[in-house]
């Protein structure tokens, strides 16, 4: 048996252990994905911002994209006569010369010094060609000079008739080209419109691509590093802090000094995704509980069938023999009455006293396993009836004043005068005043005392039992009215019974609408206490079968006190 109980126990925690390990893995499981999911849609949004800077970087190529397919040797030979570029080249520049991101189309000649010597240089007019100029900004020089100093480490190699370079964010120069012959005709420069590109144009497209409406919970800022400064935001409201920052985009081929910014809040599909994992974990936790809950409640559920059967065995063990005594006693008596062996009156008497003595027994045995049974069946043992408590008890004490002699006990009897009636069963009542008293007597070794008090109080009537026996210890006083326990001692080891009458007791008690507990203390004695609810007045009066009663008085508690000790 301690064998299966081990393993029992080694069962319960593997479960519980399975159970830990399957929810802790499903946990981890969770929060991955979690992760995951914001990884993903953090892995999107660079996609995005990828995207944006290259639909940038296409809006100042796409005015120039037939470029690659004109024939460089005939726009040098018109050049070198006309001073103009070819018409093909020329609708190219018209376009470009409608655009608002540019703010001038400039050429410079290849072997031409007239940045250093500040002569005139080519300018793209309203009247669609080329003319002299000697106003032109700075920026074009510098433009020219960065694409100069580029060039000519390409140019070996170069296979292209142009070759487009960036000055920053200040202009854009397309130098042209003679792969065949390893040359540079020139350099078309064209500033950019600062003005429309810083105010206007990116500030719109970004709050475009990237504002509240289409993107809520990203923040996505242009900055200019060098200078410190933010050019433009998908949300104007927004303030820029560089520790909120996730990760930084910078511009391909262009604009060296340019970076997008980009910074998550609390976004909807952060949201989703916390609300998601939160469910998750709360349906787990529950999953969690439960299954826990329920492994216990079927390890206790199978360790309390398992004490039940072990008590059920001891009991069906000690019935059979408390049975089996008073039939042998019988048995033995009757054999030497019925073949005349006892011829002396006395002894005559003696065996009658002793054959009755042990049918009482009996009978009182066969009571307590019928009142087990018809609990168990769940029938009603009870006719109620408005009874006084106190006259019951004292006409019990006075049917068995003889027994309490013959025992020794000193009884300490109250019961107050002007008791209220309760609605009971006085069968009842008389049986639990015998179990009660019956225990009391038993487990009382040194002093033999028994205590019994009759109160009412808070509209109930109050029964007092008490013994200074051998006590209950506190951890078995919650296990006492269960059927067949029986608290294990040497003391309690050596005394007759069956785990029964408490739980008869507490039985009888509830079926009658009141209540029991008890106050014990190991080697001091317990206390029993049962309360039962009063009739009202109208309920005593109404009632067909309410009796007139005389109160008891406290002299007749102590007349039968003095009598019965």
């Amino acid at each position: 048996m301690k064998r299966y109980g081990s393993l029992r126990w080694i069962l319960l925690a593997a479960g519980v252990v399975a159970i830990l390990g399957l929810t802790g893995m499903n946990v981890y499981s969770l929060y991955a994905l979690h992760e995951n999911t914001l990884e993903s849609s953090r892995e999107n949004k660079k996609l995005q911002i990828a995207e944006f800077t290259d639909k940038i970087r296409y809006r100042f190529f796409e005015k120039f994209m037939g470029l690659g397919s004109v024939d460089i040797d005939r726009l040098q030979d018109n050049y070198r006569k006309t001073g103009q570029f070819t018409s093909e080249v020329n609708n190219l520049l018209k376009k470009a010369a409608k655009d608002s991101i540019y703010k001038d189309i400039f050429f410079i000649p290849s072997g031409s010094d007239a940045c250093q010597q500040h002569t005139p240089i080519h300018k793209y007019t309203s009247n669609q060609k080329f003319e002299l100029t000697s106003n032109y900004p700075e920026v074009v020089c510098d433009g020219m000079g960065i694409a100069r100093t580029q060039i000519k480490s390409l140019l070996a190699d170069y296979q292209y008739n142009n070759k487009v370079i960036f000055d920053s964010h200040r202009s854009i120069t397309i130098v042209l080209i003679d792969p065949s012959d390893r040359e540079v005709l020139g350099y078309l420069t064209m500033p950019f419109n600062q003005d429309f590109l810083r105010n206007s144009y990116l500030p719109k497209i970004l709050e475009q691509k990237f504002g509240p409406d289409e993107h809520p919970g990203l923040n996505v800022w242009l900055r200019d590093w060098t200078n410190n400064k933010i050019i433009a935001s998908s949300s104007p409201n927004a303030k820029y802090e560089s520790e909120q920052i996730q990760f930084v985009e910078n511009f391909p081929d262009f604009f060296d000094y340019w970076t997008v910014e980009v910074a998550f809040t609390d976004e909807s599909t952060l949201a989703a995704s916390n609300a998601s994992l939160i469910q998750n974990l709360i349906v787990l936790g529950a999953a969690m509980l439960l299954l826990l809950g329920a492994l216990v409640f079927m390890f206790i559920s199978a360790q309390k069938e398992r004490a039940l059967a072990e008590r059920q065995s001891e009991f069906l063990a000690n019935v059979t023999h408390e049975l089996k005594t008073p039939l042998s006693v019988m048995q033995a008596a009757g054999e030497n009455l019925a073949d005349g062996r006892v011829q002396d009156q006395q002894r005559l008497k003696s065996y009658g006293n002793h054959i009755f003595s042990e049918a009482v027994r009996l009978r009182k045995m066969i009571d307590k396993l019928l009142d087990v049974a018809k609990s168990n069946a769940e029938e009603s043992l009870i006719e109620p009836q408005p009874t006084d408590v106190g006259d019951v008890v004292q006409s019990y004490l006075e049917r068995h004043q003889k027994f309490f002699r013959e025992k020794g006990f000193h009884l300490d009897l109250t019961i107050n005068d002007n008791l209220p009636k309760v609605n009971i069963d006085r069968n009842s009542l008389e049986t639990i005043l015998s179990n009660l008293i019956d225990n009391a007597i038993k487990y009382s070794a040194d002093e033999k005392y028994l205590g019994i008090k009759v109160t009412a109080q808070n509209n109930q009537v109050k029964l007092c039992i008490e013994d200074h026996g051998i006590g209950i210890d506190k951890k078995s006083l919650s296990d006492i009215f269960t059927k067949f326990f029986r608290v294990e001692d040497s003391l309690t080891a050596k005394t007759k019974g069956h785990g029964l009458g408490l739980s008869i007791v507490k039985n009888l008690v509830e079926l009658n609408s009141g209540s029991i507990d008890v106050e014990s203390k190991p080697g001091e004695g317990s206390t029993f206490i049962i309360t039962f609810p009063i009739l009202s007045e109208s309920e005593q009066k109404g009632s067909p079968n309410s009796v007139s009663m005389q109160p008891e008085s406290k002299s007749r508690n102590k007349e039968l006190e003095e009598h019965v000790s």
